[in-house]
This record gives C-alpha cells, structure tokens and sequence, in this order.
C-alpha cells in the first residue's frame, strides 16, 4: 500500500497530460517511484525509449504536486479508497492489462480479489427481452455467486445491477468520472444500495467534467478486471462493442446473445457471433462451461447422495453413467449420455445444487 507521501506523488504523475498509464508504468519500473520521477532531470528521462518530449512536456512538480493535494483532500473527507497497479489488492486480472490505470478509486464493499468476476454491457435501450434475458442469467449464475461488472448506465448496466442486488450478489459500478458525481441523475437512487452491496470504481479525479470521451477509459476497465464480457443487446456500432473488442484484445472471452435479424438491438450481437468475436450466449451454463467455474462452498458438509425422486430423467441419465466412473470428464459426459454439452453443463450445475455431484479441476466430474 502507498504511503500518504507516494500517494501524492503517483496522483501528480498520474494528471501529466499526454504521459498515459503505460509509459507512467515504464517510467516508475526504471526510475523506481513517481517522486523519483519528478525529482529526475528531464534530460535524463528523455533517454529512455518510447518516451519523448512531448509525453514530458506536461510534467511540472509544482503545478501537479498542488492539484494532488486537493485530490488527497477530497480523497480523505469522502473515505476513498484507493487501489495502486503494484499493490497486492490491485485486481489480480487488471494487473495482465498492459494498459490498466496506474491508480484507481473506490468506494463501497468491494471484493477486488474475488475470482469469479463478469461485466455485463449491451444497449441503452433495453427491449423486454434483453431484459428477461439478463435477469434470468444473473439469477442462474448466482450460485457460483460471482461480481457483476458494468457501467451504472440506463438499459442493459443498470438491469444488470439490479439483478445482481436481488440475488444477493456483489455488483461493480465503473464510472466515467470522478467519485463525487452520478450520471445519469436518475440514478442516484440506486447509489446506496450498490456501495452497500459492492461499489464504484473509477479513475477520473473530483475535478473531472464528465465527458463521453471518458469512455473510452472506463470501457477498458470493465473488460479488464473481468473475466469475461457479456455483451446483451446492441445496434450495430453500439458502444459495447467498443468493450467486447477490449476485452478480445485482453484475451478475455467475449459472450454476445443473439437475436432476430430484423431486431435493431441485436445487429452488434449477431455481428460479433458471426464474425466469431464471441460466444454465442443462450444460457449460464455456456458461461460456467467456457469459464469452467465450480460453486463456492461455504461450510462445506457431509453429503448424502439424493434420490432418484429428486432427479429429472436428463439428471438420471447422467447420474447411472456416473455411477460406474470414479470421474468423467464434461465432454465424455455429453458423449456417452448422447446430449448435447451445453445441456449437459446445466444438468451438471443442477445436480450439483442438489449435492449429487462434486466438480473436480480440469471439467470433471463424480458422483458425492
């Protein structure tokens, strides 16, 4: 954790207009800390490759030291937290982004260390069927109880959001300005209840006029300390689509929910689907698949293997196969039960609600 003095100084570096995240990171592993970079003579700076007199030329100790310290004052009268790319709390996927902030914001009750981590973008104009569609998703996966990630916007970022809070799930709102402000006004009514139940992440200071060039940069934030993007409904050059190529870029898995081709809403979805820049999306199991995630046990007990009255006939299917394996891979599963493997993902999650079978690493599975 930064000190109150390297705070102040890694603040400063991180208003140089024209210096960006990436070379601060290569200036801080060669110089060693922001002060040392301040305190360095430009001559000598101006040596290392990639960073040129015009990424330099905004770099002013006094002026920068002076806007830090009204920053560090807001920070402290509104309990900000904040999150440095070296630290140990930084998100560990985050930390992979070659691009990510030097220093971030937040406030709430965030798990930044949480392992299972997904954002969820699409439209604005949310239809009744993106809506159901991503209700239904977050109540699935709410078993393996992980974060929800989005933008706190109207449509798609604030359903998800919501559905999130309702399933007793940690939710991420990502903002394109600072902390002290919420866009849109609308809802603001939702600001409590989110920093109870996860938090807001942002890295554009109090000062910052909210701006739609902004983003950009928080789009790259919502792909990169997730897992994977979930991309559900979007026109053609919708602004998710600017996340989910993120995301592509972050090596990250990339969902999109198809639909009509006459929908509007759905031309980014079934764009990327077609140019096989995502997933296609019908259902959590083709997430806990591709991600091959397992449900987090707490307080884990003794279990007795249920009965036969307690399975669907899919379930019984797979539960005889089971019986004479120590363990069986997912794909071998769907294989030798002769269904398909996104069906069989989600009579496997089911089963393993009930307690019949235990997930092991690798995708696979055996009887409790």
């Amino acid at each position: 954790m930064l000190s109150k003095k390297e705070l102040r100084y890694t603040l400063a570096l991180q208003r140089v207009q024209n210096l960006g995240d990436i070379s601060a990171k290569k200036l801080l592993s060669l110089v060693g800390s922001a002060e040392g970079i301040f305190n360095e003579k430009k001559r000598n700076l101006l040596k290392i490759a990639g960073i040129g007199a015009f990424k330099l030329k905004e770099l002013n100790k006094v002026k920068q030291l002076d806007a830090a310290d009204k920053e560090l004052q807001f920070i402290k009268e509104n309990r900000i937290s904040c999150s440095y790319y070296q630290d140990k709390s930084y998100p560990e996927n985050l930390k992979h982004c070659i691009d990510g902030p030097i220093l971030f914001f937040y406030k709430g009750n965030i798990d930044l260390q949480h392992k299972k981590i997904i954002s969820i973008v699409g439209t604005r104009n949310i239809t009744t069927y993106g809506r159901n569609f991503c209700e239904k998703l977050v109540e699935e996966l709410a078993p393996l109880n992980p974060i929800i990630v989005s933008g706190f916007a109207y449509g798609v970022d604030i359903t998800a959001h919501k559905a999130a809070m309702e399933n007793g799930l940690q939710t991420i709102a990502c903002f394109a300005h600072g902390l002290n402000q919420v866009y849109p006004k609308a809802h603001k009514k939702y600001f409590k209840k989110v920093e109870e139940n996860g938090g807001f992440i942002s890295e554009f200071w109090s000062s910052d006029v909210f701006d739609r060039i902004n983003f950009l940069k928080r789009n790259r934030i919502i792909a990169g300390i997730s897992q994977a993007t979930i991309v559900i409904e979007s026109s053609e050059k919708g602004g998710s689509l600017i996340t989910a190529d993120i995301a592509n870029s972050y090596n990250r898995e990339v969902f999109a929910v198809p639909g009509r081709a006459t929908d509007t809403h759905s031309q980014g979805c079934n764009n990327l689907i077609k140019t096989q820049q995502a997933h296609l999306l019908t259902q959590a199991a083709d997430i806990i698949y591709m991600l091959g995630w397992e449900i987090e046990k707490t307080n884990p007990k003794p279990q007795q293997t249920q009965l036969f009255v307690d399975l669907t006939e899919g379930e019984k299917i797979i539960f005889r196969y089971l019986k004479d394996q120590e363990k069986e891979l997912l794909d071998t599963i769907a294989l030798q039960c002769k269904m398909p493997t996104f069906k069989v993902a989600t009579l496997l999650l089911n089963m393993e609600i009930k307690g019949v079978v235990q997930p092991l690493p690798g995708k696979l599975f055996k009887l409790v």
